[in-house]
């Protein structure tokens, strides 16, 4: 189907790869119609202030600044996708088939939850936001499940909001399944304040608390359970699409003819590291709607470059921010930047002595140095590195 065939564009999903979506539709030339379906009662917002600025009563709303009416898309809020039938090319919800020419497909992730009949909140929408924050009140003995990204940022907010915090965490130290050990035992130095149980296995939770693996119950006024997201395929499964921890995509995004995906819900081919990926962050969903648009409008693609970001996120916790950039392996060697005012990067040089990835604490304008790093593939120095006085994009192997 061509550009000019392309009638009717259906996008599914309630974040920014959705708004971003409808609006590279219309800036890339498409003239038809644009339907914007949704499961929530919101318009598409942004999510990561929800565990930073919303819990901590700064901010209300964080519905993306996108006028519908001006771009000419019809929002359907409140109304989910059950099905697909690709070869009839109609979308299956729960109000009835929505016919489409082309198809975006931009569900996002749903929170992991652990077994057992006690209440547990999670965090991934505005509501489930406004709900926590309702609940972090002075004097709540608050029990977060993960000690990972999300969970210590809610562990942050309830801290700061008065609450006494017990994190339980599968691992030895903090993020060291994702950072490793070296990492763990920099970030263990952030939890002061907070009951931080390492090494420790929840086996349910239960009306009232936790219980642990040994059989021990953790009171709580309220239990947060932060341990991971899944793509939310389950409505596709009866597709026909690939589906392999989100929807399989080639470089450009495309699932099948006249389907795409973005954001959490994408498993896209990387070339840059030859693997498939699925980035759950904010930049991978401001970004992959320009390729899979283009994917979408004009199939041949000519000479549209592929998805292939360098992944980046950043959290806010326990008084300090962290950026990631890159990706690493265990097989790369860690190289440490210190400073005096107790900043520092870790820095992962793979065996040729290009960066893999740095994680930057407590300096945001490293992360464009570490960036450009990688984009440009540059042969550092690892004797150079460790000067933070030396930009890293400087601290190059003299031939």
């Amino acid at each position: 189907m061509t550009t000019a065939q392309l009638g009717h564009v259906v996008v599914v999903g309630g974040g920014l790869a959705a708004a971003r979506s409808c609006e590279q539709l219309r800036e890339q030339g498409h003239a038809g119609r644009i339907t914007l379906i949704g499961a929530e009662t919101h318009l598409p917002y942004d999510r990561p202030p929800l565990s930073k600025d919303v819990l901590v009563g700064e901010l209300d709303d964080t519905t993306l600044r996108v006028d519908y009416t001006s771009l000419n898309v019809t929002v359907r809020a409140g109304v989910r996708a059950t099905g697909l039938r690709p070869t009839d090319r109609v979308l299956l919800t729960d109000v009835g088939e929505i016919p489409y020419d082309g198809l975006i497909l931009a569900t996002g992730a749903d929170p992991i939850r652990m077994p057992g009949e006690g209440e547990q909140l999670t965090l991934r929408s505005i509501d489930d936001a406004l709900t926590l924050r309702q609940r972090l009140v002075p004097g709540a003995r608050v029990v977060v499940i993960g000690a990972s990204w999300i969970g210590a940022e809610v562990a942050t907010a309830a801290r700061t909001r008065g609450c006494h915090v017990t994190c339980v965490e599968l691992d030895a130290l903090p993020l060291a399944r994702l950072m490793g050990e070296g990492v763990g035992k920099r970030i263990l130095e952030w939890w002061d304040g907070i009951d931080l149980r390492l090494g420790t296995a929840v086996r349910q939770v239960v009306p009232g608390g936790v219980e642990l693996a040994d059989g021990a119950v953790l009171d709580a006024d309220l239990v947060v359970t932060g341990v991971g997201v899944r793509p939310a395929t389950g409505w596709l499964e009866a597709s026909g699409l690939e589906l392999d921890r989100g929807v399989v995509t080639d470089e450009w995004l495309r699932a099948a003819p006249g389907i795409v995906a973005v954001g959490d819900v994408a498993a896209w081919w990387s070339r840059r590291y030859n693997t498939r990926m699925r980035v759950e962050h904010w930049d991978d969903a401001s970004s992959g709607p320009g390729v899979a648009v283009a994917a979408l409008l004009a199939p041949g693609l000519g000479e549209i470059p592929p998805h292939d970001p360098v992944p980046y996120f950043w959290s806010d916790q326990l008084g300090h921010k962290l950026q990631y950039v890159g990706r690493h392996s265990e097989a790369d060697n860690l190289i440490w930047r210190e400073r005096e005012n107790g900043s520092w990067t870790a820095l992962w040089l793979g065996a040729d002595s290009r960066l893999s990835a740095a994680l930057i604490a407590d300096l945001p304008r490293e992360n464009a140095q570490a960036q450009m790093a990688i984009l440009r593939g540059l042969v550092l120095e690892p004797s150079l590195l460790t000067d933070p006085g030396v930009p890293l994009t400087k601290a190059v192997r003299s031939e």
